[in-house]
């Protein structure tokens, strides 16, 4: 037999999956009871993310004791550089269809609204962008790019660059940069998320700007509500390859999972940029 690092590594059989698909089976059920007002629905939900948060912890801190102990080789690393790419591949095509669906409203949907054959329709419709749609007539006022939006996009720009400090110190061994660069960048991302519950209480608050507000407002808050979600997740991993640094973990030539975090954050950067830029400025 081979050392480690020629062979392909196969786990035992594992009991978290099944762990997951009750949590997903009981956070599902639960939502659905809990949106019909049955009373259980609630404890459900929360009952359904304890499990999962168990099922994350135990899963992850299995695969971390396995690469800890040499189990890994290239093989596996392999496969999971390959994993970590479609994963984010696939979280592209999941920001491309929200993005999609906004070039087909702006540059679509309103002129069509707005031709003179369409009067009959819907009298007296502006095809002008923002726009809440010819039913909502609600005032309202739109979000502007510059102020927190831009100040967010300099934290986040800032965060890409402390994360890629924190990599080269990993890469040189030293550990107080790698450590002190991923501390700094999630202390970033929370500043991000507390800027953008700011905005977001204010947009609900003073500017009658609500997920309810036509097309304006649903595409604004779905785009920018679910980044702030992978913001979050990003952070979470971050938190996590903190921890396993000040444990000791990571070695100049084996430390992908600090690298999939890095990946999922400089993505989180990326489509923030294309956010500002179509949601905010045009």
């Amino acid at each position: 037999m081979g050392h480690a690092s020629d062979h392909y590594f196969v786990p035992e059989p594992s009991k978290f999956p099944i762990f997951g698909s009750i949590a997903l089976l009981l956070m599902g059920s639960g939502a659905v009871m809990w949106l019909n007002g049955v009373s259980p629905g609630n404890w459900m939900v929360l009952a359904g993310f304890l499990v999962l948060v168990y099922m994350l912890f135990g899963w992850f801190g299995q695969v971390v004791r396995e690469s800890e102990g040499g189990s890994y080789g290239r093989k596996v690393d392999k496969s999971f550089r390959w994993s970590m790419g479609w994963f984010i591949f696939s979280e592209v095509m999941f920001f491309a269809a929200f993005f999609g669906a906004l070039f087909y409203v702006r540059s679509i949907g309103l002129p069509w609204l707005g031709d003179a054959d369409n009067a009959l329709l819907w009298p007296g419709f502006e095809p002008t962008w923002p726009n809440a749609g010819p039913i909502v007539e609600e005032a309202f006022t739109p979000m502007e790019a510059w102020g927190i939006p831009a100040l967010n996009t300099l934290i986040l720009l800032t965060s890409g660059a402390t994360l890629t400090w924190a990599h080269w110190g990993l890469l040189k061994e030293k550990r107080g940069q790698l450590i002190n660069g991923l501390a700094l960048t999630i202390l970033l991302g929370v500043i991000f998320l507390g800027f953008q519950a700011y905005e977001y209480a204010h947009a609900y608050g003073a500017m009658n700007l609500k997920l309810t507000t036509g097309i304006y407002g649903s595409t604004f808050f779905m785009l920018t509500g679910f980044h702030g979600l992978h913001v979050t997740i990003g952070a979470i991993m971050l938190t996590v390859m903190l921890f396993r640094s000040v444990a000791g973990h990571f070695t100049p030539h084996r430390h992908f999972a600090f690298e999939a975090a890095a990946w999922y954050w400089h993505f989180v950067d990326v489509v923030w940029l294309f956010l500002f830029v179509v949601v905010y400025w045009l």
